[in-house]
């Protein structure tokens, strides 16, 4: 996991050779779901995101998804929803907040980043209805 870890922190400060070199040595170590969860989160960081996206669309719809535990799928759904912010996408941003909070509700109620990207969300009106019903319960609407 340490290259997991040395990967996204390469990819958030925009070393591309550095991240995908930890991530291709983390193939043969960590399991195929949590390296390509982190492949989708890197891509974003390094702006790109169409090529996150369609990782993202393939991780989440293959076997290997539900093997992770709830809270991992989660954690990684809140920064699929922030990268998809990010670019002005708020329905895809919407839906991976809220299939975040359906996965793991914790995850996504305990966490203070999660309102401020919910107070941001929720206002627009590309973002999925059930928004509004969680920033309600997030206390930010």
């Amino acid at each position: 996991m340490l290259l997991i870890q040395a990967a996204l922190a390469a990819a958030g400060g925009k070393d591309q050779a550095r991240a995908l070199r930890a991530l291709d040595q983390a193939t043969g170590i960590a399991g195929w779901a949590v390296v390509e969860a982190a492949r989708v989160v890197a891509e974003a960081s390094l702006g790109d995101v169409t090529t996150a996206s369609a990782r993202h669309e393939r991780l989440v719809t293959g076997e290997e998804w539900r093997w992770l535990p709830p809270e991992h799928r989660a954690a990684y759904l809140l920064d699929v929803a922030r990268a998809y912010a990010l670019t002005g996408d708020m329905l895809r941003a919407g839906r991976a907040l809220l299939d975040a909070e359906r996965t793991a509700p914790g995850e996504v109620h305990d966490r203070p980043a999660v309102r401020k990207l919910v107070t941001v969300m929720w206002r627009s009106a590309d973002a999925p209805a059930g928004i509004v019903q969680l920033a309600t319960t997030l206390g930010v609407a």
